[in-house]
C-alpha cells in the first residue's frame, strides 16, 4: 500500500513538473511575442506604414520594460532543450553562454532606459528605434532557433 501511494505521488510529481515547464515555456514565448508584436508597431511607424500613436509607442516600451523586469525568471534551466511548438525556441547557447545572454540583457535594458520618455513624436521615434531594433535582433541572432 505505502508503495503504491509512494509511486502514485512520484509520478503526480513528475506530471507537475513537466506541466511547469511547458507553462513556463508558454509564458516565455508570450512574453516574447508581445516584444516582437509591440517592436513591429513601432517599425511601421518609422516606415511610414501607419502614423505616429504615442499611446502605441508608450505601449511598447512598458511591454519592453515589462520584459526586462522578467528576464531573469523567464530562461530558467528547467527549460533547457526545450523545442515548444511555435515558430521559435531559446537556442541551447541561453545556458551555454549565460554571460554573453545576460550582457544582452542589460543592454537591452539600457537602450530601453535611454529611450524612456524621449520618444514623443516620429522624429524622436526614429532616431531611438534602431538602437532597440539592433538589440533585439542582436539577441535573437545568437540565442533563438527556428523551428524546422
Amino acid at each position: 500500500m505505502i508503495r503504491t501511494v509512494l509511486v502514485v505521488g512520484t509520478l503526480l510529481l513528475g506530471i507537475g513538473v513537466v506541466v511547469a515547464q511547458q507553462d513556463q515555456v508558454k509564458q516565455t514565448q508570450a512574453m516574447m511575442k508581445g516584444n516582437g508584436k509591440n517592436a513591429g508597431a513601432l517599425a511601421a511607424m518609422v516606415k511610414g506604414e501607419k502614423p505616429y500613436d504615442q499611446a502605441a509607442v508608450d505601449a511598447a516600451m512598458a511591454q519592453f520594460e515589462d520584459t526586462i523586469k522578467k528576464f531573469p525568471t523567464l530562461f530558467p534551466d528547467s527549460i533547457k532543450g526545450m523545442k515548444p511548438d511555435g515558430d521559435y525556441y531559446a537556442s541551447s547557447k541561453v545556458w551555454e553562454d549565460r554571460a554573453g545572454f545576460n550582457e544582452h540583457i542589460t543592454s537591452f535594458a539600457k537602450v530601453v532606459a535611454d529611450a524612456k520618455g524621449k520618444i514623443t513624436n516620429l522624429e524622436s521615434l526614429k532616431a531611438v528605434f534602431p538602437a532597440i531594433g539592433k538589440q533585439c535582433g542582436g539577441c535573437h541572432e545568437t540565442y533563438r532557433v527556428k523551428n524546422s
